[in-house]
């Protein structure tokens, strides 16, 4: 088996960020470019993006695959199933700090189970120039941290239900680490 045939190293860099953030009491966020392949409440979708909070207090029956992500959240007190598909993955990381890791996003993913992909209108999405060299980026938190969609099963007296993501908070920025 050569380079061009082996499987992805997206779903294993995801299991042991989020197992690195899990060791050291962080908060795993994940960021999802969402079209038709992935299951999450469009409500909470913004700008075709939404952020998750896949710690083991947010999240039930997590199932990290090389497929997808798959659990069931509470959104605004309702539980929902989520189903990721790990292509969509556009980065992890944890939300204390922001140290993770963004996966090139391209415009060239095959559609996860026989669903199409959605023609894509942000220039950003552009695949990247062929030669050009990627790098681990690191998140770094710009004033205030984007709240999660995902928020803890539990309906102890201390938890809320999440809110939608406000108007125009700011966005986590993407620092290169060389």
């Amino acid at each position: 088996m050569n380079a061009l045939e082996s499987t992805s190293t997206r779903p294993y860099l995801i299991r042991a960020l989020y197992e690195w953030c899990t060791d050291n009491g962080l908060t795993p966020y994940v960021a999802v470019r969402v079209d038709e392949a992935v299951q999450v409440p469009r409500e909470y979708v913004k700008n075709g993006e939404i952020v998750l909070n896949i710690s083991y207090d947010a999240t039930s029956g997590l199932q990290l695959g090389n497929d997808f992500i798959e659990f069931k959240a509470r959104f605004a007190g309702t539980s929902r199933e989520i189903m990721v598909p790990v292509s969509r993955v556009m980065a992890i990381y944890a939300r204390e700090n922001g140290q993770g890791m963004a996966f090139p996003m391209t415009t060239d993913l095959e559609p996860a189970e026989g669903v199409p992909l959605a023609p894509s209108t942000q220039a950003e999405d552009a695949a990247p120039a062929a030669g050009s060299d990627q790098r681990v980026v690191q998140l770094v938190a710009v004033d205030e941290p984007q709240e999660p969609a995902a928020a803890p099963e539990g309906d102890g007296p201390g938890d809320e239900p999440p809110r939608p993501p406000a108007g125009s908070g700011p966005r986590p920025s993407l620092k290169r680490v060389k």
